[in-house]
């Protein structure tokens, strides 16, 4: 987090198009306060009631920014990806305001990198991290998975067999495979911490951590 900016600081959401309005519904869920901007006074009605407030207005102009007040923000959303030119020109304008953290959509690797040399903190690419998931999740293998930018994995399974019925330490899960068993769910119940003396049983689930290569490896063996 960057110094001095407060975890709940009010958001500004421009674009309220599938990814933009399911940003600024969630933060609104969170009780973070939100100000939506798009230029479709239809969306800017539709989310009028879900959101804390919707403004109609052209966010490529830096004067339209101005009147609704974006200097004041330390947060922003750039959620206009799919009209490349207007996302930069509206990143560029959220720069020259000086707003602290600029999260902003990108639908290819060269729009991503435009994005970040003209000044945005967080570039997001949401097409192709869903088109990744959906192709772990396809194989069968693993029934949620989350990938970082580090390589770093995390990943719902069913766990293989021979670590079912004896304790964790005992199977050697992370020193043969290099994994880590962070959480379990057992039927009914709520996920919990994994211990050294967890036993996973043949009906639970199990999350777990590790490169994305360990995590092929170790969701490829037999259940």
């Amino acid at each position: 987090m960057v110094e001095g900016l407060r975890s709940d600081a009010p958001v500004l959401v421009i674009g309220l198009g599938r990814f933009g309005a399911a940003c600024a519904g969630e933060l609104d869920r969170l009780d973070r306060e939100v100000l939506a901007m798009d230029e479709n006074l239809e969306l800017v009605q539709k989310w009028s009631d879900r959101v804390t407030h919707t403004v109609q207005g052209d966010a490529r102009n830096v004067d339209a920014l101005k009147q609704i007040g974006a200097q004041d923000f330390q947060v922003a959303v750039v959620a206009v990806g799919s009209l490349i030119e207007a996302s930069v020109l509206i990143t560029a304008n959220l720069v020259d305001l000086k707003v602290p953290q600029i999260w902003a959509k990108a639908v290819s690797q060269s729009h991503g990198k435009i994005l970040a040399r003209v000044g945005a903190n967080h570039v997001i690419y949401p097409e192709r991290e869903a088109g990744e998931r959906v192709a772990h999740l396809v194989s069968g293998r693993m029934l949620d998975f989350i990938r970082f930018d580090d390589d770093f994995v995390l990943a719902k399974m069913y766990p293989p067999k021979f670590i079912r019925g004896v304790g964790l330490n005992e199977s050697g899960v992370r020193s043969k495979y290099k994994v880590t068993v962070v959480g379990v769910k057992s039927p009914g119940k709520p996920f919990r911490y994994a211990e050294a003396n967890t036993v996973v049983t043949n009906h639970d689930l199990i999350i777990v951590s590790g490169t994305n290569s360990d995590i092929e490896r170790f969701a490829a063996l037999d259940r």
